[in-house]
């Protein structure tokens, strides 16, 4: 299956914490980072995840925010340092690429936000990405 998610990054399961609904799931991505995912019962199971399980974070461009510091009083779990490697800049919108230990992201941000954040190519950044906005996949 091709996916038009960009942005799928490598991993392995570390916990699964259940709820009566949904249940966070630990992934140490390849590039040592740790990400938390937020999905149904019924997808843990279905993809039979457990710890040591290999998943794949999917994650759209569109839910990956930026920050120029990593930020703290926030409810956004998913805080992976990078660089940008690319920055194109439209009439009303930006993509950014940023490379983080193991993998590459895209962000699409507005170019308002781009430019009030003063992102260029090698900048340090911070991807930010809500638990929620996170999917996994298996082989």
């Amino acid at each position: 299956m091709t996916l038009s998610i960009r942005n799928q990054l490598p991993g392995t399961v570390t916990e699964v914490h259940p709820g009566e609904v949904m249940a966070t799931v630990g992934v140490r991505l390849t590039g040592g980072q740790n990400l938390t995912a937020a999905i149904t019962l019924e997808a843990v199971e279905q993809l039979g995840l457990a710890p040591g399980s290999s998943v794949h974070a999917l994650v759209k461009s569109t839910e990956v925010s930026l920050a120029t510091n990593r930020v703290t009083g926030l409810s956004i779990r998913n805080q992976l340092p990078g660089a940008v490697t690319q920055l194109v800049v439209g009439d009303v919108m930006a993509s950014v690429k940023v490379t983080v230990d193991g993998g590459e992201l895209t962000a699409v941000i507005t170019r308002d936000a781009a430019e009030d954040l003063g992102l260029f190519v090698g900048s340090d950044v911070i991807a930010l990405i809500k638990a929620t906005e996170v999917s996994l996949a298996t082989a």
